[in-house]
């Protein structure tokens, strides 16, 4: 069984940092597709940031693009999202996927099969 766990999420002030951790088991996903994907209260799940193939290659939301970073670590089947100069409207919970194969589409809730309970991130003024 695959599982798909964040943590690293809490309430921080605008202009501060957070890494968010998502250990995957059941599955490797070394070089496969992995995201992050928020929802904010009243708002559509949207896309954040991913990585994915041999050379992880790093595509970002442009609301979030030079201030997060994505990142994995193979050996521990974990993937990373490093936020810094948070804003408050990048309140949301933040959801960890990860897709059991390529496609031509990386931002769509639809490329990825596996879903982690999501980490609440607050960031107030």
């Amino acid at each position: 069984q695959v599982q798909l766990v964040e943590s690293g999420g809490g309430l921080v002030q605008a202009g501060g940092s957070l890494r968010l951790s998502c250990a995957a088991s059941g599955r490797t996903f070394s070089f496969y597709p992995m995201a992050w994907f928020r929802q904010a209260p009243g708002k559509e799940r949207e896309f954040v940031a991913t990585i994915r193939g041999t050379a992880n290659s790093k595509f970002y939301s442009d609301s979030v693009k030079g201030r997060f970073t994505i990142s994995r670590d193979n050996a521990r089947n974990t993937v990373y999202l490093q936020m810094n100069s948070l804003k408050r409207e990048d309140t949301a919970v933040y959801y960890c996927a990860g897709a059991s194969q390529y496609s031509s589409t990386w931002s769509y809730s639809d490329d990825y099969d596996y879903w982690g309970q999501g980490t609440q991130v607050t960031v107030s003024s």
